[in-house]
């Protein structure tokens, strides 16, 4: 898999950094830029943009993100994913203001275009 195979639009499922595991939808846009470098923009619950840059080696992909929360508190953090394939990533993060003893879990579905699913 190379990290071009990964570029494009996923849905998302995740649970947050948090002892309750508050569960959330939402989707994630991949791109790269000039030099190859990942760029994430994520959509929360249809209202919260969170964006990253990262990279990709051996099936795995890192991106450390930020976004501004409801309190205009900048929020950072770092995901990082298992490409299971190119269509499938399983992912956990932890941001840095987050609960220590728990990680965040997010699995990323390519949503697949009209024009490949007629073929």
């Amino acid at each position: 898999m190379t990290v071009e195979d990964l570029v494009g639009k996923y849905d998302i499922i995740g649970s947050n950094q948090d002892a309750e595991s508050n569960s959330y939808k939402g989707t994630l846009i991949l791109s790269l830029d000039a030099n190859d470098r990942i760029v994430a923009k994520w959509t929360i619950n249809t209202n919260q943009e969170q964006t990253g840059t990262g990279f990709f080696k051996n099936n795995i992909m890192v991106i450390n993100f930020r976004y501004t929360g409801d309190d205009k508190n900048v929020y950072k953090g770092v995901v990082v994913y298992q490409c299971i394939n190119k269509d499938v990533l399983d992912g956990f993060w932890s941001e840095k203001q987050g609960n220590p003893l728990y990680l965040g879990e997010e699995r990323c579905f390519r949503v697949k275009e009209k024009s490949e699913l007629m073929n």
